[in-house]
């Protein structure tokens, strides 16, 4: 490997990781969806403007939107919200576990001998955070969180039925147009008004919203 693609490589986990902890505290001020709305609205009007558009595909990405973005980030960063953020990191590694397992049983791929050890490891590496004291009475917070893990997973098979369709460039960009007025709306269905969050959020707030919407998905997710 490259020295170029290692650092690419690293790109990802250092600005996921780091979104996390920014978006914990996000969350003090903005509701998950809320937050989450404005995090997609941000990376969608950066990008569309650089893709195709995806014509012929939207029932497509509609439907991919709904289960990998809306569904995904709702409950992730909702049980987020009532979780530590290293406990919800780790959690949400539960996404390989997932996908190996739905990708053997939709897509009938044979997982081979180092994915097996590999999501074996994963799992027991689960059980033992759920099990863990510090997360005792916070298993609401715990299910969600591995509830967006699955959705993801199922999203990506929803993808990987596109085939070369579309580009993963192209993907980022509309699903982050179609998930931010569908986070929007759910946020006003069940948060609530959204105006008295936006008025009181102090700057650091926003500057959390500009690095999910900028560094932790416009580059994170074209990194990845």
């Amino acid at each position: 490997m490259q020295l170029r693609h290692l650092l690419i490589a690293l790109v990802v986990p250092l600005t996921w990781g780091f979104g996390f902890a920014l978006a914990k505290a996000g969350l003090d001020h903005f509701p998950p969806l809320l937050l989450m709305s404005m995090r997609f609205a941000i990376a969608a009007a950066i990008l569309v403007w650089l893709v195709p558009v995806p014509r012929g595909h939207w029932w497509s990405l509609t439907i991919i939107t709904l289960v990998s973005a809306t569904l995904q980030y709702g409950m992730t960063f909702s049980g987020l919200a009532r979780i530590d953020a290293t406990p919800a990191v780790l959690l949400v590694q539960s996404e390989v576990i997932f996908g190996t397992l739905m990708a053997a049983v939709i897509l009938k791929e044979r997982p081979t001998l180092r994915q097996l050890v590999g999501t074996s490891v994963s799992l027991a590496g689960i059980v033992m955070i759920v099990g863990a004291p510090s997360l005792a009475g916070q298993m609401t917070g715990v299910v969600l969180v591995l509830s967006g893990c699955l959705c993801w997973a199922f999203g990506q098979i929803l993808v990987r039925r596109l085939g070369d369709a579309l580009s993963g460039f192209q993907l980022t960009a509309w699903i982050g147009m179609l998930a931010a007025p569908q986070m929007f709306i759910a946020s006003i269905l069940f948060e609530g008004d959204p105006w008295p969050a936006l008025q009181a959020a102090p700057a650091s707030a926003w500057i959390t919203v500009a690095y999910l919407g900028i560094v932790m998905t416009v580059i994170g997710y074209s990194a990845w």
